[in-house]
């Protein structure tokens, strides 16, 4: 396992994270550990979950995945062997996030205010069985912003949380020691230019990685911010590499495997517009021409980009794991460079 600097915070982070969203709803506890204890021994140290998991969100799971985690991290022992990354809900009527508690909204909405801020990170922390959080991430905007993909852009509402607060409200975490670093997630080049003035400016806490989306089949992270990225030492944390599964080349033909994610909730729809399967279906038969596994070609095509920090995999069964985990030990040739640039002049962003 090859290991990468988390931003400039001098953290060293495993260039595979292990994502934990399914955990809690498909995946029980005992899964999960399984999960962990495969992962680490194969050198992963940096490990991603949310306030909002598991994935579907509801209120009945909300929370799961951080209790089985800090179950782990209490029966392990292990703390101090991870990079533990958690985020808090963007703008969301979602109540159930704060208890359901009508004073702790703000107009009915989850918000990042300071006041749902610490509440956030004081329940992350009682769920992880942890007195600190090493990665605490914006998991959506404040903001009204399209941030889960779009090919237009539409304005939206000027009313947000000024950047400004929202970083005074996390530094005071981070000055209490509950919180080490910050981070963004589904958010746009302006964003993380604002984020960084603001932090520049008042001497705040500086945003040390972006967990954007990014696959074979949705490079848009490329178009404007890569070069962020690069320059501010912002890295990305890749997440869905796999494309939520279409990658693998499990739903070719229209097949539907029992108890996938497109099976049990339907919620593919960001890898199903037009143009995509005829895009997945040729990244699956470029896998084949090398001789690998679609999702190893997936998985290596992120891990090799010069600005990408880690690549967060999910699995929902421990044969799944075994093989996403194999794929950074594979090898990436000029040839393949050359394939995966081929065809994306070809299909360009069929899913953004």
């Amino acid at each position: 396992m090859q290991y990468r600097k988390l931003g400039r915070t001098g953290l060293d982070v495993s260039l595979c994270c292990l994502g934990t969203m399914t955990w809690g709803q498909q995946n029980s506890e005992a899964d999960g550990f399984a999960q962990l204890e495969l992962a680490l021994a194969r050198g992963v140290n940096f490990i991603d979950t949310a306030e909002l998991y598991a994935i579907p969100p509801k209120a009945e799971t909300q929370g799961a995945t951080e209790t089985i985690l800090g179950n782990w991290l209490k029966a392990s022992g292990k703390r101090h062997d991870l990079v533990l990354a958690t985020k808090i809900c963007g703008r969301s009527p979602m109540a159930w996030h704060r208890g359901g508690d009508t004073a702790m909204l703000d107009k009915g909405w989850t918000r990042q205010s300071a006041k749902q801020i610490d509440y956030a990170v004081e329940h992350s922390l009682r769920r992880l069985q942890t007195d600190y959080i090493d990665l605490y991430q914006l998991h959506w905007p404040d903001r009204g912003y399209a941030a889960f993909g779009f090919s237009t852009y539409t304005d939206y509402d000027p009313e947000w949380i000024a950047f400004e607060d929202i970083l005074g409200a996390l530094s005071r975490h981070v000055e209490k020691g509950s919180i080490r670093h910050i981070g963004v997630s589904n958010e746009s080049p302006w964003g993380v230019m604002r984020f960084l003035a603001a932090a520049q400016a008042q001497g705040g806490p500086r945003i040390a990685s972006i967990q954007n989306a990014y696959n074979l089949v949705n490079r848009n992270f490329e178009l404007g911010l890569a070069e962020i990225s690069l320059r501010e030492e912002v890295g990305l944390l890749a997440y869905s590499p796999l494309a939520q599964g279409y990658l693998t080349g499990k739903y070719r033909d229209n097949a539907l495997p029992a108890g996938s994610r497109k099976a049990l909730f339907q919620r593919l729809g960001r890898y199903e517009g037009p143009g995509a399967q005829d895009a997945i279906n040729a990244y699956v038969d470029c896998a084949a021409g090398f001789g690998l596994a679609p999702e190893t070609l997936a998985l290596k095509f992120c891990a090799t980009r010069p600005f990408v920090t880690s690549t967060i995999i999910g699995a929902t069964s421990m044969a799944q794991l075994e093989t996403d985990l194999a794929a950074f030990d594979a090898p990436w040739t000029p040839d393949m460079e050359e394939a995966v640039n081929a065809l994306h002049g070809r299909f360009r962003n069929p899913c953004p």
